[in-house]
């Protein structure tokens, strides 16, 4: 039962074990859900996958095992593009809208199955056939209260029930480019609880020992909450080519603020020099020397640079090589400082990692830095983080 759909997930390079597909059939033996396509999605994802990062793998495989509708709709039927390529947009009024009919599912699938097997062509604009625009319940553009929609984006209406190849995540594999949230499954490689503080949580094992103790009456235990007592401290290149990766950064410190209870931030211009600053509108009045972070932070504290490491050679290597003010001592000797002072580093280079070879500062930095420079991809944002959790 269901061996197909095993290998099937295997073929798609999902680490899929035979305990978890028994637990699967053991699952479905029981009926824990209904007889529906969309249930047996969500059960065999929660069973199958391990991690979050292969949602989007696994939602491939299984879009490609099931082909969407099979088990809806008759086997054989594709819907030409060419129906589906919007020429117009019917204007409807309130009333309009209010007078077609609301079909419901049952009435709806079993229209979409005969308008599959009858039409012929492609139309757009009317009430009955697929395509664009008007008021049939099947195809884009157009609108109905309860219907279908195939292809292209939404007309704006917010009224389809069931939308034709909707994947529910997209771009979620281990190396694209990152949302907030990839980045807080990332970031959460990272961590390292204690339990801190007041009693706020119940120790069920302990309550369950100390009651069968005390003759069967109830003795609750409670115990600290537990907290991630990693430290962090984070120094953010800005300005400049750091222009073009506003939005991923502004991310992964949205997310590093989320993960990290205990998160000191740093700014500096494309290398780090001798001042450091905590806000860019008071970045030339409240300035802190870098020697002051770093006595002020003992090693205990995981060091992350972020930046594109991309600026003139001489701004790393030169003493006065910065395009701002004259600095006395190059850049490579305070990185290889910090570098020194926190054992446990790493860079995120925002940069597409193919350009790396090609950008001499890239190099430098990356050397002096002893190699451990990381892509801003889930994947390398998971080696960091294993990295720097050791």
């Amino acid at each position: 039962m269901l061996i197909d759909f095993f290998y099937h997930l295997r073929k798609h390079q999902l680490p899929v074990s035979i305990n978890e597909y028994l637990t699967l059939l053991e699952a479905l033996s029981r009926r824990v859900i209904a007889p529906s396509v969309d249930e047996f999605y969500l059960l065999a994802r929660m069973t199958l996958v391990k991690d979050e990062s292969q949602f989007d793998r696994y939602d491939r495989a299984f879009a490609s095992y099931y082909k969407g509708i099979e088990a809806a709709f008759p086997p054989g039927k594709e819907i030409p593009a060419e129906w589906l390529v919007q020429r117009f947009m019917r204007e409807l009024s309130a009333e309009d809208k209010a007078a077609i009919e609301k079909l419901g599912w049952d009435k709806l699938m079993e229209l979409f199955r005969q308008r599959l097997e009858e039409q012929k062509e492609r139309h757009e604009g009317g009430s009955k056939w697929i395509g664009t625009g008007g008021t049939s319940p099947f195809g884009s553009g157009g609108y109905h209260p309860e219907g279908i929609r195939i292809g292209q984006d939404s007309a704006g209406n917010h009224s389809a029930v069931k939308a034709w190849d909707m994947r529910s995540f997209r771009d979620y594999d281990d190396q694209v480019e990152l949302g907030t949230r990839n980045i807080k499954v990332a970031l959460r490689r990272l961590r390292r609880f204690a339990r801190e503080g007041a009693d706020l949580e119940l120790d069920l094992d302990d309550t369950i020992r100390s009651t069968a103790r005390n003759a069967g009456h109830l003795d609750i235990r409670m115990v600290p909450e537990r907290h991630n007592t990693v430290k962090v401290l984070m120094m953010l290149d800005v300005g400049g080519t750091m222009d073009s990766h506003i939005q991923r950064i502004e991310e992964l410190f949205s997310a590093a603020r989320s993960e990290f209870k205990h998160l000191e931030v740093y700014y500096f211009h494309n290398c780090l020099y001798d001042w450091v600053w905590q806000s860019n509108r008071r970045r030339h009045a409240e300035r802190a020397h870098t020697w002051d972070v770093l006595r002020k932070y003992n090693p205990d504290w995981r060091l992350i640079f972020v930046g594109d490491a991309t600026m003139s050679p001489y701004e790393i290597l030169q003493p006065g090589g910065s395009v701002e003010y004259h600095n006395t001592e190059a850049g490579a000797v305070w990185l290889q400082r910090m570098a020194a002072a926190f054992p446990r580093f790493a860079w995120l280079n925002p940069e597409p990692e193919g350009l790396w070879p090609y950008r001499q500062s890239t190099d430098i930095i990356r050397k002096l830095m002893q190699g451990r420079m990381y892509p801003v991809t889930l994947n390398g944002l998971e080696q960091a983080m294993r990295l720097l959790s050791k």
